[in-house]
This record gives structure tokens, C-alpha cells and sequence, in this order.
């Protein structure tokens, strides 16, 4: 009971660094990267990141992965009505219906579709080739988001991809120096996993912050569908894992991704309707001489 517990308030603590450094970020998504280095919330916002990434793997030693990656949906059940009161508003039945749905549709894909297997590694010629074709598809998908009145959701799924790609370098870094020993970290193939990590950690981040520019719930949402969505793909397609789902579990799989997307479609249309503060009434001028 006392390892569900710690489990448990990891994980909100996760869901509320992610969800206060996704509304840091959205507030400057629209400034280039040499204003955002000048800008201390920017920092902030990645130190956040990084303390839920940390408090993320600390909650692994608790819990099993089965229960965290559902509770990961609570970042935007927590950012969505977070960015309504830092706008001094509520939030609408749309953006509601659109986080419900979105939230169901993750949560049921994270419960339903799991991997077994033993944990693996990337063999070198594996983590070259998930480099080069990562580099391709994040600059593809990257380009498509850099368009003029391009969606934003491109750039949310290059982002998703990015990180989903950081966790496997960094499985395979931890697991084999947990084999093999810190020399390993000097070998060049480590070496060069170690700064795909930095690198597409950096991507990643960046992506998602121009992703906000528009709107936080519905890019949001979708680097939260496509992160585990593409880690699973990794582990099926390259680190010897398989979908341990029945016909029926594949079925109820595909009505829950139909529902998340749902989800995000109505975070995306929620974005053009959010109305602003509501202004006070004006006062009228008392006329002279009454009470």
C-alpha cells in the first residue's frame, strides 16, 4: 500500500511540473529561440521538465509501468483548467468535452495495449538507424509545422516523436551501463547515444514550446498520444517486445485512439471560440445631487 502511495503522488507531482512548464512555455511560444534564452520563466519551464522526467523514472522503483503511463493523462486534465484560470476564465464545454474524450481515449490505449519481453538494447546499427530516420521524419514533420497557417499539431507530434526516441537512447544507455559497467560510456556508439539524448531532448522541447503558439490543450494532447504511441512502435519493431493483446483489446484499442483523436479535434476547434477575461460592467456616473 505505502509503494501505490508514493507511486501515486509521484506521479501528480509529475503531471503538475509537466502541465506548469507546458502553460510557461505556451506564454512565450510566439518568441524565437534567441529571446527565449534571455527570458529566466523559459528556464524555469525547462528545469520543470526536467524534474518531472526525474520524478517520472524515480516512480518506475514503485510502481508498475501499467499504473504510470495511464496517470500520465493527468498533465492535461491539470493544464487545461490551469491555463482557464491564469486567463481568468472557465473553461468551456467544448475544451471540457475534448479533455474528457482525449483523457479516456489515452488512458484506455495505456491500459489496454502493454509489451512483454525482456528489456533489450539497441544493437549500433538499430540506434544509427533510429537516428537518421528520427532526424527525417522530426525535420519533415518540423518543416510542415514552420509553414505559414500551418496547424500547430505537426509540430506537437515531431515533438512527441522526439521525446519518445530520448527514452529509448536513454533505456538502452542505462540498461547497458547497468550490464556492462560505466566504461561503456566511453564507448563511441554510447557516446553518440548519449548526444542523440541532448539533442533531441533540446528538439523536442522546442517543438512543443512553437506548438503552444496557438493554443496549449490540443498540441498538448497530441505529443501526449504520439510519445507512447511511437515508444511503443520502438519496442515492438526494434527492441524484441510484443503487443500482448487479444482481438478484442486491438478492437477496443482502435475506439480509444478514434476517441483521442475526438479529443484533440475538439481541443483544436475549442481554441478559436475561448473567449477572453470577462471585463467588469462600467460604473455609470452617479448624476449630482442624488444619493
Amino acid at each position: 500500500m505505502a509503494d501505490l502511495i508514493i507511486t501515486i503522488s509521484l506521479c501528480i507531482a509529475v503531471a503538475i511540473a509537466y502541465a506548469t512548464a507546458a502553460l510557461i512555455q505556451a506564454r512565450y511560444a510566439h518568441l524565437p529561440v534567441v529571446q527565449l534564452l534571455r527570458i529566466p520563466q523559459f528556464w524555469l519551464a525547462l528545469a520543470l521538465n526536467a524534474l518531472g522526467a526525474a520524478l517520472h523514472v524515480t516512480s518506475l522503483a514503485f510502481g508498475p509501468l501499467s499504473l504510470i503511463q495511464p496517470l500520465g493523462v493527468l498533465t492535461l486534465v491539470i493544464a487545461v483548467p490551469l491555463a482557464a484560470v491564469t486567463a481568468q476564465r472557465r473553461v468551456t464545454s467544448l475544451e471540457l468535452k475534448g479533455m474528457t474524450s482525449t483523457v479516456i481515449g489515452l488512458a484506455g490505449l495505456a491500459l489496454i495495449i502493454t509489451t512483454t519481453g525482456t528489456t533489450q538494447t539497441l544493437a549500433p546499427t538499430e540506434l544509427i538507424g533510429l537516428l537518421v530516420a528520427t532526424v527525417a521524419v522530426v525535420a519533415v514533420l518540423g518543416f510542415a509545422g514552420h509553414r505559414p497557417g500551418a496547424s500547430t499539431l505537426w509540430e506537437a507530434t515531431a515533438g512527441g516523436a522526439a521525446y519518445a526516441v530520448c527514452s529509448a537512447l536513454c533505456q538502452t544507455v542505462v540498461v547497458t551501463t547497468g550490464e556492462d559497467g560505466a566504461g561503456v560510456l566511453l564507448r563511441p556508439i554510447t557516446i553518440v547515444a548519449v548526444i542523440g539524448i541532448a539533442v533531441f531532448a533540446v528538439v523536442a522541447t522546442l517543438l512543443t514550446q512553437r506548438s503552444y503558439r496557438n493554443g496549449l490543450a490540443a498540441p498538448l494532447a497530441v505529443t501526449n498520444l504520439v510519445n507512447p504511441a511511437t515508444a511503443t512502435v520502438i519496442g515492438v519493431v526494434l527492441l524484441g517486445e510484443h503487443l500482448a493483446t487479444t482481438p478484442v483489446e486491438v478492437v477496443i484499442a482502435v475506439v480509444c485512439a478514434l476517441l483521442a483523436g475526438l479529443g484533440v479535434s475538439q481541443l483544436a476547434r475549442a481554441r478559436d471560440v475561448v473567449p477572453g477575461p470577462t471585463a467588469p460592467a462600467p460604473r455609470e456616473d452617479v448624476p449630482a445631487g442624488r444619493a
